[in-house]
């Protein structure tokens, strides 16, 4: 059973075996401590009327796989491997609902950052994670600012991949943000067009059209990203994928961040600035609950975004 105190669960998965959390050891000379070499999701599983269920798996882990391929990771499992083995530590460790963290790094022991023949492992663990910026501002909104850390060039690493050492570039961000009182940071890319948060997406809405900025502005190419665009679209909602100004931010009727740990949470301000009425809009609250509800099995999960967990007497 988890120890729901701490965050922690019993068991992780380790390259095909479910070994005890505190077992899941690396050395301190491992190049992912060294040189970043490492790539993750996040994902999560809900609790759903009937039981667990965990949201847009198989596109997390195709997403996975793309990192590695990226950043060359051989990669001895497949996507439906890792699928499945998520689906059975979920149920080994008696989790109704979780935020899984699939993690592919380079271990060994040995020094010097050529990743050439370094031994890459792959971890599938949970975490016991609420809501990511505060109950207060799923409900009312986020405070947020535009910080003076930008986005990477296209030119010098790639954000498409969900690498571990991109997001030293957000941990500056977020450090920034927290220091001046804001929940969350707004990042503008090389060319000064708004990017994304430190660790979301970000939709701005104007007019009642639902705006973000395109995957070529360093950003994440997010799966609730993809979610929220399909979901707006059905809702009858223009959507636009396209730079937008800094200023834009100013004059949002609602504005937006989205991500796994996130979900959906409503930006009430930007560099004080209150976005709309300064409360979360029409647009964000009805995407909020239609998300929401197709995750946690509340409303039909028309695309088949669900994986269902088996009770733990199931798994062998």
């Amino acid at each position: 059973m988890q120890d729901r105190a701490a965050g922690r669960t019993a068991k992780i998965w380790r390259d095909g075996n479910l070994v005890n959390w505190e077992d899941a050891n690396i050395h301190v000379i491992s190049h992912v401590a060294h040189y970043g070499s490492g790539v993750f999701e996040g994902i999560r599983a809900y609790e759903t009327p009937a039981g667990a269920a965990v949201f847009r798996l198989q596109d997390h882990m195709r997403r996975l796989m793309d990192s590695c391929r990226i950043y060359r990771m051989p990669m001895k499992w497949t996507a439906e491997d890792l699928a499945q083995a998520t689906v059975e530590t979920i149920a080994a460790n008696d989790m109704t609902a979780a935020y899984i963290r699939p993690l592919v790094m380079r271990t060994g022991e040995q020094m010097g950052f050529s990743p050439i023949g370094v031994p890459v492992e792959t971890f599938i663990i949970l975490w016991n994670w609420d809501t990511y910026l505060g109950h207060e501002a799923f409900e009312n909104g986020a405070d947020a600012c535009v910080s003076s850390w930008r986005r990477p060039a296209p030119d010098t690493f790639p954000t498409m991949a969900k690498a571990s050492g991109n997001y030293l570039n957000s941990q500056l961000s977020k450090i920034e943000a927290r220091q001046d009182g804001y929940h969350e940071a707004i990042t503008l890319d090389s060319f000064g067009y708004v990017s994304e948060g430190s660790g979301e997406n970000l939709f701005v809405v104007r007019d009642r059209v639902v705006y973000t900025s395109p995957i070529s502005a360093g950003i994440l190419h997010g799966i609730t990203r993809d979610t929220i665009i399909r979901l707006a679209r059905e809702m009858g909602h223009e959507v636009r994928e396209q730079n937008m100004p800094r200023e834009m931010l100013y004059i949002a009727d609602e504005v937006f961040f989205s991500g796994t740990a996130a979900e959906i949470t409503p930006v009430r301000s930007v560099d004080k600035v209150p976005v709309g009425n300064g409360k979360p809009g029409p647009i964000t609250q009805a995407l909020q609950a239609e998300y929401l509800g197709i995750a946690k099995g509340q409303v039909p999960d028309r695309h088949g975004w669900l994986t269902p967990v088996p009770v733990a007497a199931a798994v062998r």
